[in-house]
């Protein structure tokens, strides 16, 4: 039974884990670079995840698949997360690296891991998508928020700036679109043609193991210089406490199987590395940030797998 559990865990987690490790190897020995890897991280964001989302979305019935309480709770434990992260950078002095510690501690791979773990585990991404529904909105205004308050590169546009650059976060997320779209289309009831299925499928068979592969080509080990201490906490915080803290009431309130592996993607993968470009487009420098994407990358390989296998053997998965 022990091996059993072990076994099911690793098959889940070492293929996501390996893809990554298999961009980082690319990387280093040159077939990939900075240029193209980020080309790829954008191109993968842009259109392969959407495409995923949009069709799996798309040829489900939504009227049966929706899950208010879910989705609420997605919504509430990502707002305490936010909360909680936002109590662990006040132990920081300096202010104007607060925003990134914030955004660091609570913003997962929620679209990249969450897609890939519950596809690689169950062979398709509805709950995932409701989890990235109830989350991906709430972390770009938080996102926002946090770091044009905390900008060393203020703008004097104030509340008005703010505003009108949280619209626009979330009104251009393609993962946002992609899933608005799909559900649109699922709950029009609308026919796919032939083509337009293949082609999509074509592009969201890629979106999985493209990503994974960017993501770990994006690692950067001279971001460690001088940022080790707070960078664990985040790591803490990300890959332990909120698990620790919100699978319980999970559990508590009945959701098992799909649902509480969305919830544990939610919970306890990395830091996503959009957090950078973000970080850096609102004026900060982005090194807390770019360690914490690859510590929590890098821990969540053992993190992940170890909740995973908690979960099975208490038969919950």
């Amino acid at each position: 039974m022990f091996l059993d559990d072990l076994r099911f865990s690793l098959n889940a987690t070492m293929p996501v884990f390996l893809m990554m490790v298999f961009g980082y190897i690319c990387r280093r020995i040159g077939l990939l670079d900075e240029h193209t890897t980020s080309k790829v991280n954008r191109f993968t964001f842009r259109t392969l995840l959407p495409a995923l989302l949009f069709a799996d979305l798309s040829k489900a019935d939504f009227r049966t698949v929706w899950d208010s309480k879910f989705v609420l709770f997605c919504v509430g434990v990502t707002l305490l997360s936010i909360l909680t992260a936002g109590a662990y950078s006040l132990l920081h002095k300096d202010r104007a690296e607060r925003g990134e510690i914030i955004q660091a501690s609570y913003r997962s791979s929620a679209a990249v891991l969450g897609i890939a773990f519950v596809r690689n585990i169950y062979g398709d991404s509805l709950m995932a998508a409701l989890m990235v529904l109830g989350t991906v909105p709430l972390y770009n205004i938080a996102a926002v928020t946090v770091l044009s308050l905390t900008s060393p590169e203020k703008k004097g546009d104030g509340k008005r700036s703010l505003a009108r650059n949280t619209a626009k976060g979330i009104a251009t997320n393609p993962i946002i679109l992609g899933i608005v779209v799909g559900m649109s289309w699922s709950l029009l009831r609308i026919p796919q043609p032939v083509i337009l299925e293949r082609s999509v499928s074509y592009l969201a068979n890629m979106a999985t193991p493209l990503s994974l592969i960017a993501l770990g080509a994006s690692f950067r080990t001279s971001e460690a210089k001088g940022r080790v201490r707070v960078t664990v906490g985040i790591a803490f915080i990300k890959l332990v406490l909120f698990c620790a803290v919100f699978l319980p009431a999970a559990v508590y309130l009945g959701f098992r199987g799909e649902k509480l592996i969305a919830i544990l993607v939610m919970l306890g993968s990395a830091t996503t590395g959009s957090c950078f470009v973000m970080a850096k487009n609102l004026g900060h420098k982005g090194a807390i940030t770019a360690f914490a994407v690859m510590l929590t990358t890098l821990c969540s390989a053992f993190t992940l797998t170890t909740w995973l296998f908690l979960l099975k053997t208490m038969d919950l998965i």
